[in-house]
């Protein structure tokens, strides 16, 4: 593809085709690599965030099929309590506060494991932190970057 240069301001630059910036993922603001070998996207580090959303999402599937929502509310208000003592705190606890008392079990399974907006901006600041074994947590982490 040829992509002509254009006259911006007292410089000039070049235009690219919006399938291009959504082929690299890159949007306003971003940053692109000039090399001898042409402009390239930035190199890819670490997950995207719906692929970190989803690998969130699949480490809250691994302690809902391992423990009781019993025991997930325990987790998370005991993180909670913590947290909370040691002046850790964010908005979505007191969401999650709620969620864990209410002994709603649709309403945990939601939050955990929804893929709406609500859910995902939970799962940001999941207190259910430390059910999963280390070994568990560098599997699923391996597993969601290959």
């Amino acid at each position: 593809m040829k992509i002509p240069l254009r006259r911006i301001g007292n410089s000039l630059g070049v235009i690219l085709p919006k399938t291009t910036l959504d082929a690299w993922n890159v949007g306003e603001g971003d940053t692109l690599d000039l090399t001898e070998r042409g402009l390239r996207p930035p190199e890819r580090r670490g997950l995207l965030h719906q692929e970190l959303d989803e690998l969130k999402r699949t480490m809250a599937l691994a302690v809902v099929r391992e423990y009781t929502p019993q025991e997930i509310r325990g987790q998370i208000l005991a993180n909670l309590h913590r947290w909370k003592r040691q002046g850790v705190w964010v908005s979505a606890f007191d969401e999650w506060r709620d969620i864990a008392t209410s002994g709603d079990d649709g309403a945990l399974f939601a939050a955990m494991l929804g893929r709406d907006e609500d859910a995902t901006r939970l799962r940001q600041s999941a207190p259910y932190a430390g059910l999963l074994s280390r070994e568990d947590v560098r599997r699923l982490n391996e597993e969601a970057a290959s």
